[in-house]
Protein backbone atom coordinates (compact mmCIF):
# COMPACT_ATOMS: atom_id res chain seq x y z
CA UNK A 1 0.00 0.00 0.00
CA UNK A 2 1.29 3.45 -0.87
CA UNK A 3 1.88 5.71 2.18
CA UNK A 4 -0.68 8.45 2.69
CA UNK A 5 0.54 12.00 2.12
CA UNK A 6 0.94 14.55 4.90
CA UNK A 7 -0.78 17.94 4.79
CA UNK A 8 1.71 20.73 5.53
CA UNK A 9 0.82 24.14 7.05
CA UNK A 10 -2.92 23.51 6.87
CA UNK A 11 -3.78 25.61 9.93
CA UNK A 12 -1.81 28.62 8.71
CA UNK A 13 -3.42 28.34 5.29
CA UNK A 14 -6.99 28.17 6.64
CA UNK A 15 -6.38 30.97 9.12
CA UNK A 16 -5.07 33.16 6.29
CA UNK A 17 -8.21 32.54 4.21
CA UNK A 18 -10.46 33.42 7.15
CA UNK A 19 -8.50 36.60 7.81
CA UNK A 20 -8.66 37.71 4.19
CA UNK A 21 -12.39 36.97 4.12
CA UNK A 22 -12.96 39.23 7.10
CA UNK A 23 -14.84 36.65 9.15
CA UNK A 24 -13.97 34.22 11.94
CA UNK A 25 -12.91 30.77 10.96
CA UNK A 26 -15.48 28.02 11.45
CA UNK A 27 -14.23 25.13 13.53
CA UNK A 28 -17.01 22.71 12.65
CA UNK A 29 -19.50 22.52 9.80
CA UNK A 30 -22.71 20.62 10.29
CA UNK A 31 -23.89 18.54 7.35
CA UNK A 32 -27.27 19.96 6.29
CA UNK A 33 -30.30 17.71 6.66
CA UNK A 34 -32.28 18.30 3.47
CA UNK A 35 -36.04 17.98 3.83
CA UNK A 36 -36.41 16.79 0.26
CA UNK A 37 -34.10 14.09 -1.12
CA UNK A 38 -35.70 12.96 -4.40
CA UNK A 39 -32.57 11.11 -5.50
CA UNK A 40 -33.48 8.26 -3.12
CA UNK A 41 -37.09 8.01 -4.30
CA UNK A 42 -36.42 7.25 -7.98
CA UNK A 43 -36.97 3.50 -8.60
CA UNK A 44 -37.03 3.00 -4.81
CA UNK A 45 -39.80 0.39 -4.79
CA UNK A 46 -38.69 -1.55 -7.85
CA UNK A 47 -37.30 -5.07 -7.71
CA UNK A 48 -33.92 -6.24 -8.96
CA UNK A 49 -35.64 -7.81 -11.98
CA UNK A 50 -37.18 -4.44 -12.84
CA UNK A 51 -33.73 -2.82 -12.64
CA UNK A 52 -32.50 -5.44 -15.11
CA UNK A 53 -35.32 -4.53 -17.50
CA UNK A 54 -34.40 -0.84 -17.25
CA UNK A 55 -30.76 -1.69 -17.75
CA UNK A 56 -31.36 -3.70 -20.92
CA UNK A 57 -33.68 -1.06 -22.37
CA UNK A 58 -31.13 1.68 -21.74
CA UNK A 59 -28.38 -0.38 -23.37
CA UNK A 60 -30.40 -0.32 -26.59
CA UNK A 61 -30.08 3.48 -26.56
CA UNK A 62 -26.32 3.45 -25.92
CA UNK A 63 -25.51 0.98 -28.72
CA UNK A 64 -24.53 -1.82 -26.36
CA UNK A 65 -25.44 -5.50 -26.70
CA UNK A 66 -26.60 -7.34 -23.58
CA UNK A 67 -26.29 -11.13 -23.44
CA UNK A 68 -27.78 -12.94 -20.46
CA UNK A 69 -26.28 -16.18 -19.19
CA UNK A 70 -26.10 -18.41 -16.17
CA UNK A 71 -22.93 -18.53 -14.09
CA UNK A 72 -21.78 -21.79 -15.68
CA UNK A 73 -22.11 -20.39 -19.20
CA UNK A 74 -19.99 -17.25 -18.96
CA UNK A 75 -16.87 -18.68 -20.61
CA UNK A 76 -18.82 -20.07 -23.56
CA UNK A 77 -20.78 -16.83 -23.95
CA UNK A 78 -17.60 -14.74 -23.99
CA UNK A 79 -16.01 -17.10 -26.52
CA UNK A 80 -19.04 -16.78 -28.82
CA UNK A 81 -18.95 -12.98 -28.49
CA UNK A 82 -15.26 -12.89 -29.40
CA UNK A 83 -16.07 -15.09 -32.38
CA UNK A 84 -18.73 -12.62 -33.58
CA UNK A 85 -16.20 -9.84 -33.28
CA UNK A 86 -13.79 -11.97 -35.36
CA UNK A 87 -11.11 -10.92 -32.90
CA UNK A 88 -7.58 -12.26 -33.03
CA UNK A 89 -6.51 -11.09 -29.56
CA UNK A 90 -7.93 -10.15 -26.17
CA UNK A 91 -6.71 -8.61 -22.94
CA UNK A 92 -8.31 -8.87 -19.51
CA UNK A 93 -7.72 -7.83 -15.95
CA UNK A 94 -5.71 -9.92 -13.51
CA UNK A 95 -8.89 -10.46 -11.51
CA UNK A 96 -9.90 -13.58 -9.55
CA UNK A 97 -13.55 -12.77 -10.28
CA UNK A 98 -12.92 -13.34 -13.99
CA UNK A 99 -11.27 -16.67 -13.20
CA UNK A 100 -14.24 -17.68 -11.06
CA UNK A 101 -16.64 -16.61 -13.81
CA UNK A 102 -15.03 -19.06 -16.23
CA UNK A 103 -12.31 -17.02 -17.95
CA UNK A 104 -9.73 -19.42 -16.57
CA UNK A 105 -6.91 -21.58 -17.89
CA UNK A 106 -9.34 -23.79 -19.82
CA UNK A 107 -10.88 -20.71 -21.45
CA UNK A 108 -7.46 -19.38 -22.44
CA UNK A 109 -6.53 -22.74 -23.94
CA UNK A 110 -9.78 -22.70 -25.88
CA UNK A 111 -8.92 -19.24 -27.22
CA UNK A 112 -5.45 -20.39 -28.21
CA UNK A 113 -6.92 -23.33 -30.13
CA UNK A 114 -9.10 -20.85 -32.02
CA UNK A 115 -6.10 -18.68 -32.84
CA UNK A 116 -7.01 -15.92 -30.39
CA UNK A 117 -4.03 -14.53 -28.48
CA UNK A 118 -4.80 -13.87 -24.80
CA UNK A 119 -3.07 -11.28 -22.63
CA UNK A 120 -3.57 -10.67 -18.91
CA UNK A 121 -2.72 -7.32 -17.35
CA UNK A 122 0.60 -7.80 -15.57
CA UNK A 123 1.67 -5.01 -13.23
CA UNK A 124 5.29 -6.15 -13.45
CA UNK A 125 5.34 -5.20 -17.14
CA UNK A 126 4.58 -1.53 -16.51
CA UNK A 127 3.87 0.49 -19.63
CA UNK A 128 4.19 -2.59 -21.82
CA UNK A 129 0.62 -3.39 -20.74
CA UNK A 130 -0.58 -0.20 -22.42
CA UNK A 131 1.31 -1.02 -25.61
CA UNK A 132 -0.36 -4.44 -25.67
CA UNK A 133 -3.81 -2.98 -24.99
CA UNK A 134 -3.38 -0.56 -27.91
CA UNK A 135 -2.92 -3.50 -30.29
CA UNK A 136 -5.53 -5.83 -28.75
CA UNK A 137 -8.92 -6.34 -30.39
CA UNK A 138 -11.02 -7.04 -27.26
CA UNK A 139 -10.72 -5.82 -23.67
CA UNK A 140 -12.51 -7.65 -20.85
CA UNK A 141 -13.20 -6.37 -17.32
CA UNK A 142 -15.55 -7.11 -14.42
CA UNK A 143 -18.11 -4.57 -13.24
CA UNK A 144 -17.85 -3.54 -9.58
CA UNK A 145 -21.16 -1.65 -9.60
CA UNK A 146 -23.69 -1.36 -12.44
CA UNK A 147 -26.23 1.44 -12.94
CA UNK A 148 -29.63 0.42 -14.31
CA UNK A 149 -30.74 3.92 -15.23
CA UNK A 150 -27.82 4.75 -17.54
CA UNK A 151 -26.45 1.34 -18.57
CA UNK A 152 -23.19 2.16 -16.84
CA UNK A 153 -20.48 -0.14 -15.49
CA UNK A 154 -18.36 1.16 -12.63
CA UNK A 155 -14.76 -0.05 -12.68
CA UNK A 156 -12.33 0.23 -9.76
CA UNK A 157 -8.87 0.46 -11.31
CA UNK A 158 -5.83 -0.90 -9.48
CA UNK A 159 -2.34 -2.22 -10.15
CA UNK A 160 -3.90 -5.44 -11.52
CA UNK A 161 -6.83 -3.74 -13.23
CA UNK A 162 -5.55 -1.16 -15.66
CA UNK A 163 -8.09 1.25 -17.13
CA UNK A 164 -6.47 0.80 -20.56
CA UNK A 165 -8.16 -2.61 -20.85
CA UNK A 166 -11.58 -0.95 -21.18
CA UNK A 167 -10.32 2.09 -23.08
CA UNK A 168 -7.83 1.13 -25.78
CA UNK A 169 -9.02 -2.09 -27.50
CA UNK A 170 -11.37 -1.77 -30.46
CA UNK A 171 -14.16 -3.64 -28.69
CA UNK A 172 -15.08 -4.03 -25.03
CA UNK A 173 -16.75 -6.78 -22.99
CA UNK A 174 -17.94 -6.23 -19.42
CA UNK A 175 -18.81 -9.16 -17.17
CA UNK A 176 -21.75 -8.02 -15.03
CA UNK A 177 -23.30 -10.03 -12.19
CA UNK A 178 -26.95 -9.12 -11.70
CA UNK A 179 -26.18 -8.64 -8.00
CA UNK A 180 -24.00 -5.64 -8.90
CA UNK A 181 -26.93 -3.67 -10.39
CA UNK A 182 -28.22 -0.66 -8.45
CA UNK A 183 -30.88 1.81 -9.64
CA UNK A 184 -28.73 4.85 -10.39
CA UNK A 185 -25.71 7.03 -9.57
CA UNK A 186 -27.02 7.89 -6.10
CA UNK A 187 -26.74 4.31 -4.87
CA UNK A 188 -23.34 3.82 -6.52
CA UNK A 189 -21.79 6.84 -4.83
CA UNK A 190 -23.41 5.81 -1.55
CA UNK A 191 -21.72 2.41 -1.81
CA UNK A 192 -18.36 4.00 -2.51
CA UNK A 193 -18.78 6.43 0.39
CA UNK A 194 -19.72 3.58 2.73
CA UNK A 195 -16.60 1.63 1.77
CA UNK A 196 -14.48 4.64 2.62
CA UNK A 197 -16.30 5.05 5.95
CA UNK A 198 -15.58 1.39 6.71
CA UNK A 199 -11.87 2.01 6.26
CA UNK A 200 -11.56 0.28 2.90
CA UNK A 201 -8.88 1.62 0.57
CA UNK A 202 -10.63 2.86 -2.57
CA UNK A 203 -8.73 3.31 -5.86
CA UNK A 204 -8.04 6.88 -6.90
CA UNK A 205 -9.28 5.98 -10.39
CA UNK A 206 -12.93 4.91 -10.65
CA UNK A 207 -14.33 4.78 -14.17
CA UNK A 208 -18.00 5.09 -15.13
CA UNK A 209 -18.44 3.60 -18.61
CA UNK A 210 -21.71 3.65 -20.53
CA UNK A 211 -21.26 1.52 -23.62
CA UNK A 212 -18.90 2.31 -26.50
CA UNK A 213 -17.21 5.68 -26.94
CA UNK A 214 -19.60 8.40 -28.08
CA UNK A 215 -19.05 11.97 -29.18
CA UNK A 216 -21.26 14.59 -30.82
CA UNK A 217 -20.33 17.87 -32.49
CA UNK A 218 -22.17 21.17 -32.11
CA UNK A 219 -24.91 19.92 -34.44
CA UNK A 220 -25.36 16.83 -32.22
CA UNK A 221 -24.30 14.42 -34.94
CA UNK A 222 -23.40 11.27 -33.00
CA UNK A 223 -20.11 9.55 -33.76
CA UNK A 224 -19.23 6.26 -32.06
CA UNK A 225 -15.67 5.20 -31.27
CA UNK A 226 -13.83 8.52 -31.34
CA UNK A 227 -11.86 8.07 -28.12
CA UNK A 228 -12.46 4.48 -27.06
CA UNK A 229 -14.04 1.16 -28.11
CA UNK A 230 -16.25 1.15 -31.18
CA UNK A 231 -18.40 -1.74 -29.93
CA UNK A 232 -19.40 -2.99 -26.49
CA UNK A 233 -21.12 -6.07 -25.12
CA UNK A 234 -22.31 -6.63 -21.57
CA UNK A 235 -22.41 -10.24 -20.39
CA UNK A 236 -25.11 -10.26 -17.69
CA UNK A 237 -24.83 -13.15 -15.22
CA UNK A 238 -27.94 -14.39 -13.47
CA UNK A 239 -26.39 -14.86 -10.02
CA UNK A 240 -29.53 -14.29 -7.95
Amino acid sequence: MMPRGNIQHRENFLNHIAEQSGRPRSQHVERPAWKQQPQWQVFKHESSDKWVERFKKQCEHIHTDVIETETAGVGETVAETIGRYQAASLMMWEDPRLEEAGLNKHFREQMANLGVETHIWDKSKGRENINIAEQTHVGITYSDITLAESGTVVLFSSADKGRAVSLLPETYIAIIPQSSIVPRMSQATQQIHQRVQNGETIPSCINFISGPSNSADIEMSLVVGVHGPVKATYILINDQ
